[in-house]
């Protein structure tokens, strides 16, 4: 079965410390590959506690170094490997979160078959999951890029934090769509905002909008109240996230 498996749906540097929801990222389950994406603090205790067996991971994609979305990484890579026992599995970063500020401690890159450095606008394999990354995203000082994964007849977008900005649209049309939501309104701030995903939605039509990695200001508003938000203004089909929500994929196209 193609699933998500999210194993938290918190985002910002304020949920991330005090935990109100987990900062773990997803488990992605397709094509009879496993993925570990944006593992954040929470990733590992909610792995054990979903029940999933991390030692079966093929990869751990990484979209950024913020912590919240890859503060794991390191226990999650070795939990794959199983403490380096099985040599295998690829490590998917940016550049700078390999050379610059690298998430993955040195000693771990001879436990796994490769750490691969991504770039925009390129297509990569893992497993039998084949995804493609963005352009850069508008993310302060950040390198960051989302992906977009290629189901046996579908697909899946996931877009991490970004400033909203028209090209997204284009790239990301897809049949199902994860959008990173910290904001409630447009601010300063290196992310998107509620009216941002409504316009996207609109563009992009997909058969099911997901929404996770929240801020404060969209748990203040209610997580289910901004899903209900997207589907008004939109008509599109939106999930709220929550923590160890399990989604069948192809019952969302």
């Amino acid at each position: 079965m193609d699933r998500i498996v999210f194993l938290g749906t918190g985002g910002s540097r304020r949920v991330m410390a005090r935990q109100i929801l987990s900062t773990g990222g997803f488990i992605l389950e397709m094509n009879d590959t496993m993925m570990s994406i944006d593992p954040g603090p929470g990733a590992i205790v909610r792995a054990a506690q979903e029940e999933i067996n991390v030692d079966y991971l093929d990869g751990v994609l990484i979209s950024h170094r913020h912590l919240d979305h890859c503060g794991d990484a390191n226990v999650m890579t070795e939990a794959m490997t199983c403490g380096g026992y099985w040599k295998k599995g690829v490590v998917f970063a940016p550049g700078q979160a390999i050379y610059e500020d690298s998430v993955i401690l040195k000693y771990l890159w001879d436990y796994v078959g490769k750490v691969q450095v991504i770039e925009e606008g390129k297509a990569y394999r893992c497993g039998n999951v084949d995804f493609e990354t963005s352009m850069a995203h508008m993310h302060g000082e950040a390198e960051t890029y989302g992906f977009i994964f290629r189901g046996e007849d579908y697909k899946l977008a996931y877009m991490s934090d970004t400033r909203y900005f028209e090209e997204l649209s284009k790239f990301y049309s897809s049949d199902i769509c994860i959008f990173s939501t910290v904001l409630v309104e447009p601010g300063r701030a290196y992310h998107l905002s509620l009216p941002d995903i409504e316009k996207l939605v609109e563009v992009i039509k997909p058969s099911t909008a997901i929404l996770t990695h929240f801020g404060m200001y969209v748990l203040d508003l209610g997580v289910d109240n901004a899903a209900d938000r997207i589907r008004q203004a939109t008509g599109i089909n939106t999930i709220a996230a929550k923590d160890g929500m399990s989604l069948n994929l192809r019952e969302l196209l």
